[in-house]
């Protein structure tokens, strides 16, 4: 089963395998304790995890697979390398092997497919651990590029990590209440899609132009106030802000502002292009949220924003 090629000095684990839809499948089990399964991503095979499996095989059972068509593992039928497919591939792995109660950890193009299983089996998952991945939603592909965002569709939030890292380091807005006030945004979102504006906006945007772009704006400046709203009654119930979170969620919002990123960009602003608003904008939704508390002061679609 070793290949001339493989560097077992690099690769020293003993190779076993299992027959999945009919081709063999590769895979490493190394160690004892509670089972680890780890789900590669492009273009790699179970290689990529030797130096963490030789430091965790001695606490932990170490499972990693070659999804099919990769690394040691036959290539299945045909052209089926969809997230889809190697994730109905990826369950029978599991209970082929009677895996249960294991941390999942996926790497890129291993995310949609190991979360396609978390999502199936959360009876079976223990605990997710993700290394810059993806996953997809109802939406599209959600992944770094993407950022932030809420998928009417499926009606889920989609965080990016790589977004908060980003908001802390390159637009210089850190803290816990700069990300919470990014993820009550995205949930704002939610509310919207609850009440039928977002259908109604995106039946707008749909015709395209600056009416559409005008539309977005409007729903992206409701759900900043929205976020108030829900930072107002939070703190009301449970006492949760402290000196400096208010600032930190402000500081947010106007790293964020169209004009701003436009700027950031080395080019000129352009207001017919804006989808969020202005940095302004932004910052006087959020403010008029967070001090009202009331839903009904959060109508951007009534008059000027």
């Amino acid at each position: 089963m070793r290949p001339a090629w493989l560097d077992t000095r690099a690769y020293p684990f003993a190779p076993r395998a299992v027959e999945i839809d009919g081709a063999r499948v590769h895979y490493v089990d190394e160690g004892d304790g509670p089972p680890v399964l780890l789900v590669h991503g492009l273009p790699t095979w179970s290689f990529v995890w030797r130096h963490l499996i030789a430091g965790l095989r001695d606490r932990y059972r170490c499972v990693a697979l070659d999804l099919p068509g990769f690394g040691l593992s036959d290539k299945p039928e045909g052209d089926a390398y969809r997230p889809e497919d190697q994730a109905r591939r990826l369950a029978a792995f599991v209970e082929a092997l009677r895996l249960k109660d294991f941390t999942l950890v996926v790497h890129d193009f291993g995310g949609p497919i190991g979360l396609s299983l978390a999502l199936d089996r959360p009876d079976a998952v223990r605990s997710l651990v993700l290394f810059n991945t993806s996953v997809q939603s109802a939406c599209g592909m959600a992944g770094s590029a993407t950022g932030p965002f809420y998928c009417p569709q499926d009606m889920k939030v989609y965080l990016d990590l790589d977004f908060f890292r980003a908001l802390r380091d390159r637009f210089r807005a850190p803290g816990d209440f700069a990300q919470a006030y990014v993820i009550a945004h995205e949930v704002g979102h939610h509310v919207q899609r609850l009440l039928g504006i977002t259908d109604r906006v995106m039946a707008e945007r749909q015709r395209g132009g600056a009416r559409g772009n005008a539309a977005s704006v409007r729903l992206e400046l409701q759900a900043d106030c929205l976020a108030g709203v829900w930072a107002y009654h939070a703190d009301r119930a449970r006492h949760i802000l402290e000196e400096g979170d208010v600032e930190e969620a402000l500081a947010a919002a106007a790293a964020i502002g169209d004009d701003r990123l436009q700027r950031r960009a080395g080019g000129r602003t352009a207001p017919e292009t804006f989808t969020h608003g202005t940095s302004e904008q932004r910052v006087t939704w959020f403010t008029r949220g967070i001090e009202s508390g009331d839903l009904r002061q959060c109508d951007t679609f009534g008059g000027g924003v």
